[in-house]
């Protein structure tokens, strides 16, 4: 796998296992439809987006991957210019379960390999939260991430959705660390104890509903923030994640705003902007809650 790649420095990380990823990507939730996506994509790749995040309950990989084979030629981009991740769904838990969904979403995109793949729920699909099965099925999901990892289909492997004593079981176990954690992450879920836990140990925290779903856009603070920096409430949210070293990866079917929420460099939030955004903390998930899961 030739890399290209001439990313620069400051707006990547360098993952765990030597890997570098960009820090902005794009979302692809709920973007469904051929036409839809083959725009977005094409919009983010003109506007220097590098990195897409997608999932197998998404439902949109086999358009991600038309459209990445048939634009990236367009941009004067091949394959190893871009990062690439996906996501095993919660009903293909299990080793043989994960293994043969890791393999379909690679046939689905198209793509020889994978730079990132996550386990995007630590439960199973159909079974309770408080199930006693959950521990070992996502540890048998990871036993195949391991081996497909070690036979180069997955370049990264990371999870999703995991609370720190998901992440604790298996750091104990492993014998590949995870990458990456992506979780929500955003003002009023600053998760500080999750987020130093994995600065610790070497995993980079990928945030998602950066903007709260779009309620935070809204937010007085926010605002305030905003109009001192002369940015929109969007590019102050992304910025704040970016500040701590967390990646994001906002969504958006509109080009103007995949442009605006990739203007996020050359510019910082200060000590005071950061501190009056800190404040907003409240634990609030505007999505799911993985605390539940055994």
């Amino acid at each position: 796998m030739a890399l290209c790649r001439p990313w620069p420095t400051d707006q990547t990380v360098l993952l765990n296992n030597g890997t570098r990823m960009p820090l902005l990507g794009m979302g692809t939730f709920r973007l469904r439809g051929t036409e839809l996506v083959s725009q977005c994509v094409d919009a983010a790749l003109a506007h220097g987006y590098r990195s897409f995040d997608t999932a197998a309950v998404y439902g949109n990989e086999m358009a991600i991957g038309q459209a990445l084979g048939a634009l990236l030629p367009h941009h004067g981009l091949a394959r190893p210019d871009i990062f690439l991740t996906t996501k095993l769904a919660p009903r293909d838990q299990g080793e043989a379960e994960a293994e043969a969904a890791c393999l379909h979403s690679l046939e689905q995109l198209a793509s020889g390999y994978l730079d990132l793949y996550l386990i995007h729920w630590p439960g199973t699909q159909g079974k309770p939260q408080g199930d006693k099965g959950n521990q070992e099925r996502r540890w048998q999901s990871w036993r195949a991430l391991e081996r497909l990892h070690h036979a180069g289909h997955l370049r990264a492997i990371g999870v999703s959705n995991y609370t720190l004593g998901h992440l604790q079981e298996l750091l104990a176990h492993c014998r590949v660390p995870p990458a990456v954690l992506q979780v929500e992450f955003h003002p009023e879920l600053a998760q500080q104890e999750l987020l130093d836990f994995c600065q610790q140990h070497g995993i980079h925290v990928q945030a998602y509903a950066s903007l709260g779903c779009g309620q935070l856009l809204e937010r007085a603070e926010v605002r305030q923030v905003a109009e001192r920096c002369g940015r929109t409430p969007a590019q102050v949210l992304l910025r704040w994640a970016l500040h701590q070293g967390v990646g994001v990866i906002p969504k958006s079917a509109s080009p103007t705003r995949l442009a605006e929420n990739a203007q996020l460099w050359g510019w910082d939030l200060s000590p005071e902007d950061m501190a009056e955004l800190g404040a907003m903390d409240c634990s609030r998930r505007y999505c799911w809650d993985p605390s539940g899961v055994t």
